[in-house]
């Protein structure tokens, strides 16, 4: 399979139009548009996902002036992006078919396009307990790493070729729901990573 994520190249930066956080200014936070090619035979469903798997497993020095997030840190998979159960003929999704801009307290996990099955991303635990961010963040909602962080990060968006119409998950469901629901049933797959980094020094 071939994925062409318009806007970003494989190993280049990713654009602030895709970012959630642009240094003291948020980003446009527009999904990209996505095309894909060469889907096996056998295919009846599609997912799409994006994950960053540089985040800090320790919150401590996250965004704390005076401090740096070191590289030594272990480092989990945190994701931006989950949609599942696209029909098995679709070739494309269209740029901010999956969001525009930032919504406090989350998009909605209902209504994925076209027709899919939305998951929450990760920004759904990242504001727990805030008052005024946190809720479920349906959708897409694009990178936005420590600014003291002390290495790049790196953004993978893959489509997915599965071999089962559905993968039985509810609007809503996480990572680690995929993956558990998925495992055996992906025929072939495609990705496409870009970089971001908030850290002058990084970057």
């Amino acid at each position: 399979m071939e994925l062409v994520v318009d806007g970003i190249s494989e190993g280049e930066p990713i654009p602030v139009r895709h970012a959630f956080c642009a240094g003291e200014e948020m980003g446009d936070n527009i999904s990209p548009a996505v095309r894909w090619s060469g889907v096996p035979e056998g295919t009846r469903s599609i997912a799409i996902t994006c994950t960053d798997p540089d985040v800090p497993s320790d919150p401590t020095d996250v965004n704390q002036e005076g401090r740096v997030v070191p590289a030594t840190l272990p480092r989990i998979t945190f994701a931006h992006w989950l949609l599942v159960d696209l029909p098995a003929d679709l070739d494309s999704l269209a740029e901010g078919a999956e969001g525009r801009g930032i919504v406090a307290k989350g998009k909605p996990v209902a209504g994925g396009a076209p027709g899919g099955v939305r998951g929450a991303n990760d920004f759904t635990s990242w504001f727990e307990g805030d008052d005024e961010m946190g809720g479920t963040y349906g959708g897409y909602d694009g990178p936005c790493p420590p600014w003291n962080d002390s290495i790049m990060h790196h953004y993978t968006f893959t489509v997915h070729a599965l071999d089962i119409p559905t993968l039985g998950l509810e609007p809503g469901f996480r990572w680690a729901d995929f993956e558990a629901a998925s495992e055996g049933h992906v025929l072939d797959s495609a990705s496409v990573t870009g970089l971001y980094s908030l850290n002058p020094d990084v970057a």
